[in-house]
């Protein structure tokens, strides 16, 4: 009798065990795509890339501009006059060192934009994500963007129109 009640327990939790997990994917790039704020942002964080490369570029031509008159100037110059002129090109390049790392540095103003334009994007879609998930029991939903080891994946298991509709765009 406890055989039989214990074969039968595992029988049971086998059943239960081995029933297939539900997972879907998404296309990331595909659904960002679709988002007209996603498209803004990057305008954004374009044009202010480009502004800041520009003052970068115009200290970076000053400290060349200085280095070139120093080197055609070199020989009829005192030591005074050679060491004022070589501390001039490094401050110079030090400066743009500086602009550039403040502006693109992994903390830099660029990182503080993309972090501000696109963390909304991102919550908006993991939370359609999440939403849709809990609702048709996903175990897991894969990015196919960034999985680069998915070969094959069938169109019916991508819910990246799903994702959009939730978030109030239509594709």
């Amino acid at each position: 009798m406890k055989k039989s009640v214990l074969l039968m327990f595992t029988l049971l939790a086998m059943c239960l065990t081995a029933q297939a997990q539900k997972f879907a994917l998404i296309d990331m790039e595909y659904i960002l795509k679709n988002i007209p704020a996603y498209e803004e942002a990057n305008t954004q964080l374009e044009q202010a890339s480009r502004q800041w490369q520009a003052e970068v570029d115009k200290l970076a031509q000053e400290a060349k501009t200085l280095y070139e008159n120093y080197q055609n100037a070199g020989s009829k110059l005192t030591d005074a006059q050679r060491k004022q002129k070589e501390d001039q090109i490094v401050e110079k390049e030090k400066s743009a060192a500086e602009l550039r790392r403040k502006y693109f540095g992994p903390e830099g103003e660029l990182a503080k934009q993309r972090n501000e334009l696109m963390r909304p994007i991102q919550d908006d879609i993991y939370n359609a994500v999440k939403q849709i998930a809990t609702q048709q029991g996903y175990a897991a939903v894969i990015d196919r963007a960034s999985a680069s080891s998915i070969i094959f994946a069938s169109p019916s298991i991508d819910i990246s129109n799903e994702v959009l509709a939730k978030m109030g765009y239509s594709n």
